[in-house]
């Protein structure tokens, strides 16, 4: 069988980050190999548009642009370090794969599903996940978490509850349309419970 590819996916403050690394150590103490990521990030160009993206500005940042620096964040993602580790035979987990621009940039900010569908292919080369986890979780309870972190929020988090709620509508209408590859898990019990359902997601599909 070939190395799995999978990706966690929710809105701010659902856990996903909490998820994968948890995930990660799984992995690591059954001795499977495996490479944990991020997006946009994961390279240190993609990582410079990572700051690019999420950092505070003055200036609107319209769609397009932000459509545009996250497929090219993905783009070297994808070829310096996704494409690569699979082709070594290692397991690859993300943080963020291109469900997050089907729902930020397109079903949120309102670009043309064709549009993003096309860009989301060539950015990735045609690269699909093998199965994609959605920690869901209501928006109000994503931000509770954020605010305890006590950390300043960024530009995407910045943005407003009602915007948040699209995204998450955006999610599970993916995930409808998706269901052999995107599996919701309800985000909002403690982590390790959380956890018990992300093992279990990953158990079936791919015996570990």
């Amino acid at each position: 069988m070939k190395a799995p590819f999978v990706t966690l996916e929710g809105i701010e403050g659902s856990g996903k980050t909490t998820q994968i690394r948890l995930l990660s150590e799984y992995l690591t103490a059954n001795g499977i190999p495996h490479v944990a990521t991020r997006e946009p990030g994961g390279t240190p160009l993609a990582d410079e548009i990572r700051r690019l993206l999420l950092s505070p500005r003055e200036e609107r940042v319209f769609p397009e642009t932000e459509l545009l620096l996250y497929e090219a964040a993905r783009a070297q993602h994808v070829h310096a370090v996704i494409l690569p580790a699979l082709s070594a035979g290692k397991a690859v987990l993300s943080d963020r794969f291109f469900d997050a621009t089907s729902v930020y940039q397109g079903f949120s900010r309102g670009i043309d599903d064709s549009q993003i569908e096309g860009l989301n292919s060539f950015a990735s080369g045609g690269l699909v996940p093998d199965l994609t986890l959605l920690i869901d979780v209501d928006p109000e309870n994503g931000f509770q978490r954020l605010y305890g972190r006590g950390t300043k929020p960024d530009r995407m988090e910045s943005e407003t509850m009602e915007f948040h709620r699209k995204v998450r509508e955006g999610y599970l209408r993916l995930q409808k349309e998706h269901p052999d590859r995107i599996v919701r898990i309800d985000g909002l019990p403690p982590a390790d419970e959380v956890f018990r359902h992300v093992r279990a997601g990953v158990a079936a599909r791919f015996g570990w």
